[in-house]
């Protein structure tokens, strides 16, 4: 857990970091080639993290710590509870017989949910990257004025030409 944390905790700082550089760099400004190297290593890290350091981290929890192996079914939901009550019972699955359907149950892993929790890190660096390209070629744009509506002599502005 302390290594899944600990690589959220650093690539969140990274990309602190590629904010506050974006936001003080004007757009149009040349590149020197020192500048160039140190920025495509820093985004190759940052890509490493994302991409490989945290799922990787996260992988290796779900397996050892929490055992979410394929030969537990049902969805884990740990110990929930509310005061003294828990929501469920141990081994604190939910659906640990299989999800209910019309013609018997469908058996869900707890090594199939390991792995759409790993599909959801990708997609929200996916997304996050996709976001980061808009934001970094649309900065320094600034939006047109809205042109002003024309008058009448009072000081109303016209709906339609007179």
């Amino acid at each position: 857990m302390v290594a899944f944390i600990a690589s959220l905790v650093v690539t969140g700082l990274m990309i602190a970091i590629g904010i506050v550089v974006a936001r003080r760099r004007p757009p149009g400004t040349p590149v020197t080639w020192g500048e160039g190297f140190a920025a495509g290593t820093f985004v190759f890290g940052l890509m490493l993290m994302c991409y490989g350091i945290v799922p990787d981290r996260w992988l290796r929890w779900a397996d050892n710590e929490l055992r979410w192996r394929s030969d537990k079914f049902g969805i884990p939901v740990g110990g929930l509870a509310i005061g003294n009550h828990h929501l469920f019972k141990k081994p604190y699955l939910l659906f640990p017989k299989g999800l209910p359907l019309s013609h018997g149950h469908l058996l869900i892993s707890a090594q199939a949910v390991r792995d759409v929790f790993a599909t959801v890190i990708y997609a929200v660096f996916i997304g996050g990257q996709l976001f980061a390209w808009s934001w970094w070629q649309r900065r320094g744009r600034v939006k047109p004025p809205v042109p002003a509506l024309p008058t009448s002599a009072y000081g109303r502005p016209l709906m339609r030409k007179v």
